[in-house]
């Protein structure tokens, strides 16, 4: 038995790798999706800010950039983080 590896699609310009991007970090783009621990607000950068633009808290920033065909592909936030 093999071992499939996953081909991920950069959701924000297309670029796709066999296996998971270095850091989770977009080589093509350099972007990813944040989406802060407090307010939920979402930020589209290559890193998550120091500070929230909605709240204007120092608050932790979880990718939530979807990588695969579960939460609907490229192009999409994984809604279930």
């Amino acid at each position: 038995m093999g071992d499939k590896q996953e081909n991920l699609v950069c959701a924000h310009c297309g670029y796709t790798a066999d296996g998971k991007f270095a850091g989770d970090i977009c080589p093509g783009c350099g972007l990813t999706y944040w989406k802060c621990g407090n307010c939920g607000f979402l930020v589209t950068a290559a890193e998550p800010p120091e500070a929230c633009p909605q709240c204007k808290e120092k608050c932790d920033f979880l990718n939530v950039t979807c990588y695969t065909p579960e939460c609907g592909g490229p192009g999409n936030i994984d809604h279930r983080l």
